[in-house]
C-alpha cells in the first residue's frame, strides 16, 4: 500500500492510515511519499544554492523541522514512542542541516548531493508513520529504500533498479518481518547504488518503489492510495462529466500516466506487469471505493474504443527545415544528439516522407536552450530554417480498443474540426494504443471535450 503526500499531510490523516491498516487481513507493506510540498522545497533550496550562497538555511531547516515535529506531537499519544521518535527525527534534521551548509560553503550541488538532500522528505515521514502504527498497537518498523534492499544504478535523479539483486535483498530483509506480523514502512522514491550512495527514482518514484517491492515479495496486489478516485476518462477540471475508469490494461495505464492522467512514474507499472500483479489506484479518503484496477487483460465490458482523453500543457513546437536534410542519413540523429546533450527531452516527433522537415514538441522551459543549440550547431549547414510555436498542447486519446478499428482517427479529427480547431501535428505508433496530436494551447480544452463527447465517455 503506497500512500501519497496528501495522505500523510496531517496528524488526522496519518491516524486515518492506521485505521485503514487495522482493517486489512494478511501481510502488508507500506510505502510513503514525503509530505506534500516538502520535496519541492528541498529541490528549490538546492537550486538556490547552485545560483549562489543562501543565508537562510537555518530558517529553512527550522521550517521543515517545525512541520514534522508538530505532526509527531499531534499524531503520537504514547510518550515513550514520541520521545524516541523526536530524537530520531532531530538526528535526521541535523544531518540535513550539516549537508546543506556544506553545499552552501562549496557553492556546489552535484547530482549525488541533490539526491541526498531530496531524499529527506521520505526519510523524515516514514519513521513518523511507523511510530503512529506502533502507537495504535500495530507492530511496525521503518526502512529507507536502501535499508529495505532496493539497489539501483548510479544515475542520480532517475536511477533504475537492479532487479535481480533487489529481489534477493528485499526478500531477505522483509519476509521474516512479515511472518512475524510486522508492518514495514518503506520510504518511497529513495534507494541506493552499489556503493551505498543514496539515489532517487525520479518524480512519482514512490509508485515505482511500491511495484518494485511487490515484485520482490510476490505481492497479491499493489494499492496506490492517492487523493483521486482512480484513472479518469479526462481531467474533471476540464470535462465536467468525466468518470472513473474501473478497469484498464497495464499498457493503457502506462500511456495514460505518460500523458498526465495521473502523476505516476512512467516505469512504475513495469515490475507489476512482468509478474502480472494487479495494481489498484484508490482514493485514501474513500476506503470503500475500489478505484481503478490495472491488470493484463481487462474484462470484455471494459474494452471501449477510446478510454481516456488527456492534455499535456506548457509545451512548444520546433520545426526544423532544410532541403539538404532529404535523403541524408543520420540527420535526425544529429538533431536529437544535440538536444540530448542539452538535456532537452523530446515529447513527440513527426517527420514527413519528403524528409525535408522534422517537427518536435518540447517543454516550454527547454525551448530557449533547444533553439539556441540547434541554431549554433546546425543552422546554415544541415538545416536552413528553425520555426517555433511557443504555446501548444498535446491531446492524447488512449484505448486498446482503437487497435485495428477503422475510422477512429477520422472520428477524432472530425469532432475536433467541428469545433473549428486546427490540428498542427499528429503522431500515432504502430501499436495503435494512442493517437496524439498538437493544437494551439487555447483550443486544448475544447478539443478534449469534443473527443470525450464523441466517444460517449461521460458519466
Amino acid at each position: 500500500m503506497k500512500f501519497g503526500g496528501t495522505a500523510v499531510a496531517s496528524a488526522d490523516k496519518i491516524k486515518h492510515i492506521t485505521e485503514i491498516v487495522k482493517e486489512q487481513r494478511g501481510d502488508i507493506v507500506i510505502v510513503v511519499s514525503a509530505i506534500r510540498g516538502i520535496t519541492d522545497k528541498l529541490i528549490n533550496i538546492c537550486n538556490e544554492i547552485k545560483k549562489g550562497r543562501r543565508d537562510d538555511i537555518d530558517e529553512f531547516v527550522e521550517d521543515i523541522s517545525s512541520q514534522h515535529l508538530s505532526l509527531i506531537d499531534n499524531a503520537i499519544d504514547n510518550n515513550a514512542i514520541k520521545e524516541q521518535l523526536i530524537v530520531d527525527i532531530k538526528a535526521l534534521l541535523n544531518d540535513m542541516s550539516t549537508m546543506l551548509h556544506s553545499m552552501n560553503v562549496l557553492g556546489e550541488v552535484t547530482p549525488r548531493s541533490m539526491d541526498y538532500i531530496v531524499s529527506f522528505g521520505e526519510r523524515l515521514i516514514a519513521p513518523i508513520v511507523s511510530a503512529a502504527l506502533r502507537d495504535a498497537s500495530i507492530k511496525s518498523q521503518a526502512f529507507t529504500g536502501k535499508e529495505a534492499g532496493i539497489l539501483t544504478d548510479s544515475n542520480f535523479g532517475e536511477a533504475r533498479p537492479l532487479m535481480d539483486t533487489t529481489r534477493l535483498r528485499v526478500s531477505k530483509t522483509l519476509n521474516n518481518l512479515l511472518e512475524e506480523g510486522v508492518v514495514p514502512v518503506v520510504t518511497g522514491f529513495v534507494a541506493s547504488d552499489q556503493y551505498g550512495h543514496i539515489t532517487t527514482l525520479g518524480r512519482g518514484g514512490s509508485d515505482y518503489t511500491a511495484t518494485i517491492l511487490a515484485d520482490a515479495l510476490d505481492a497479491d496486489e499493489v494499492w496506490l492510495m492517492t487523493d483521486v478516485d482512480g484513472l479518469m476518462t479526462a481531467d474533471p477540471k476540464i470535462v465536467s462529466n468525466a468518470r472513473v475508469i474501473r478497469e484498464v490494461s497495464y499498457q493503457e495505464a502506462m500511456e495514460m500516466a505518460l500523458f498526465g492522467a495521473k502523476y505516476m512514474h512512467p516505469r512504475a507499472l513495469e515490475p507489476a506487469y512482468e509478474k502480472s500483479i494487479p495494481v489498484r489506484i484508490r482514493n485514501v479518503f474513500k476506503p470503500k471505493d475500489l478505484g481503478t484496477l490495472i491488470i493484463k487483460e481487462p474484462s470484455s465490458n471494459a474494452k471501449q474504443i477510446v478510454k481516456s482523453v488527456s492534455i499535456i500543457r506548457d509545451l512548444a513546437l520546433i520545426d526544423v527545415r532544410g532541403s539538404s536534410m532529404a535523403g541524408a542519413p543520420g540527420t535526425a540523429a544529429k538533431i536529437f544528439n544535440i538536444l540530448g546533450d542539452e538535456k532537452v527531452n523530446i515529447i513527440m516527433i513527426s517527420q514527413g516522407p519528403s524528409e525535408s522537415s522534422i517537427s518536435m514538441v518540447v517543454r516550454k522551459h527547454d525551448l530557449d536552450k533547444a533553439v539556441t543549440s540547434l541554431e549554433l550547431n546546425l543552422l546554415g549547414k544541415l538545416i536552413k530554417q528553425v520555426n517555433v510555436t511557443d504555446d501548444v498542447a498535446v491531446i492524447a486519446a488512449v484505448g486498446s480498443g482503437m487497435r485495428g478499428i477503422k475510422g477512429v482517427a477520422s472520428r477524432i479529427f472530425k469532432a475536433v474540426a467541428d469545433q473549428g480547431i486546427n490540428v498542427i501535428m499528429i503522431a500515432q505508433g504502430s501499436s495503435e494504443l494512442d493517437l496524439a496530436f498538437v493544437v494551439d494551447a487555447k483550443d486544448s480544452k475544447d478539443a478534449v471535450n469534443a473527443i470525450h463527447d464523441e466517444f460517449k465517455l461521460g458519466a
